[in-house]
């Protein structure tokens, strides 16, 4: 039985730290007594755990660029937040360059290793926060000159379980992230 329950990021209860997570990041975990936290942590663990297909490709050469892109996760995200100080266009262009050179390695589907994966579980996130707060403050379209992040954007959009778990308010997004990112300017 999943139960999800919604936190206030800003706001977070001390039961939460105490009893849940202590590191008091989101999300986390509790199964079987083991608390997960990290996202690229959780997301394995859910597949290795749980019923069903593993998102994991079978193929070693997709698995072995699916591990290299999960390593890259860190500098991606890293990158873009840092380019909120600066030009957004010129700083975290080569973090969206390297996703859509990463998008064309293979040709078998608009996904990281052609199929619906993991790693796209683990960038979706990223990317769809960023599309929004950058295009809205900066009018920086992460899209443009980039074919294939923009058909990988619309192909999650298609799938239910991804719309399911949507922003439901970008301005919120975008409000949050100029409080956090540029109110020190």
């Amino acid at each position: 039985k999943i139960k999800l329950v919604p936190l206030n990021l800003q706001d977070r209860p001390d039961w939460y730290k105490e009893k849940v997570y202590a590191a008091n990041k989101v999300p986390a975990l509790e199964h079987n007594g083991k608390v997960i936290g990290e996202s690229l942590d959780l997301i394995n663990y859910v597949d290795s755990n749980f019923e069903g297909p593993s998102l994991l490709p079978e193929d070693p050469e997709k698995r072995k660029f699916a591990e290299e892109l999960f390593f890259y996760t860190d500098t991606f995200t890293k990158d873009v937040y840092t380019s909120f100080k600066g030009d957004p266009a010129k700083e975290a262009g080569p973090a969206f360059d390297y996703i859509e050179k990463a998008l064309h390695k293979f040709d078998d589907g608009p996904f990281f290793t052609g199929q619906f994966s993991l790693v796209d579980v683990a960038y979706i996130p990223f990317v769809e926060r960023f599309q929004i707060f950058l295009s809205e403050v900066f009018k920086y379209d992460i899209t443009a000159g980039r074919p294939k992040l923009a058909a990988w954007i619309e192909e999650l959009n298609k799938l239910d379980a991804y719309k399911q778990t949507k922003l439901t308010d970008p301005k919120e997004l975008v409000e949050f992230f100029k409080s956090r990112f540029l109110a020190q300017q």
